[in-house]
C-alpha cells in the first residue's frame, strides 16, 4: 500500500483571493481598528494613525526577512528584549552524604553472603586462554590419538543416476 507524502508543508493555501488567512488577518485587523478610530479621532490624527496601522499590517503580511515573516522576527525581537540576558556559569556544588542505617548494613552483609565472588573470574579466564596445561579439576585433557590410530574411512554411496561410487569420509570433530 502506498501513501502520498505531502511535499510542500510550509506552503499556505490561498483562501481569501490572492491572500492566505494569516495575510488577510494582518490586513483586516488594522483596517477594522482604523475604521473604529475614524469615529473617535479628528480627521488629521486619524489619517496618521490609520496610515501607520495599515502600513504595519501590510508589512506583517508581506515582508520577509531572511526567509522569515516580519511578524516572527518582531516576536523574536520582543522576546530577546523582554527576557533577561545575564547568564552565569557556576560549577555545581555536589555534596554526597552516605547514611548507613543498621538495617541497610545487615542487608548488604546478607547480599555479600549470597552473591558469589566474581573477582577471580578474570584470572581464571586468563589462565584458560593462555596456559598450555589444563587447570586441575576444571578441564579434562582431550584423548590424543596417534597417526596410526586414525584410519581413513571410505563410504559407498549411490548417485542419482544409480551408479555406485566410493568416497573418503571426513569427520570434522
Amino acid at each position: 500500500m502506498q501513501f502520498s507524502v505531502p511535499q510542500f508543508i510550509e506552503f499556505e493555501s490561498k483562501i481569501v483571493g490572492p491572500l492566505t488567512i494569516r495575510q488577510f488577518a494582518f490586513i483586516a485587523v488594522p483596517f477594522l481598528v482604523s475604521f473604529a478610530l475614524f469615529f473617535v479621532l479628528i480627521l488629521p490624527v486619524w489619517i496618521l494613525v490609520a496610515a501607520l496601522l495599515l502600513s504595519v499590517g501590510a508589512a506583517f503580511a508581506f515582508v520577509k526577512i531572511a526567509g522569515r515573516p516580519l511578524y516572527k522576527v518582531a516576536l523574536y525581537a520582543l522576546k530577546y528584549f523582554w527576557q533577561p540576558r545575564l547568564f552565569l556559569w557556576r560549577t555545581p556544588i555536589v555534596r554526597q552524604q552516605t547514611v548507613a542505617l543498621p538495617s541497610i548494613q545487615r542487608r548488604r552483609q546478607q547480599l555479600k553472603d549470597i552473591v558469589p565472588d566474581f573477582s577471580k573470574v578474570g584470572k581464571l579466564w586468563q589462565d584458560i586462554t593462555t596456559s598450555k596445561e589444563p587447570i586441575p579439576k576444571r578441564e579434562k585433557r582431550a584423548p590424543q590419538k596417534s597417526i596410526g590410530d586414525i584410519q581413513e574411512q571410505y563410504q559407498v554411496f549411490r548417485r542419482i543416476t544409480g551408479e555406485k561410487e566410493v568416497a573418503r569420509r571426513v569427520d570434522y570433530r
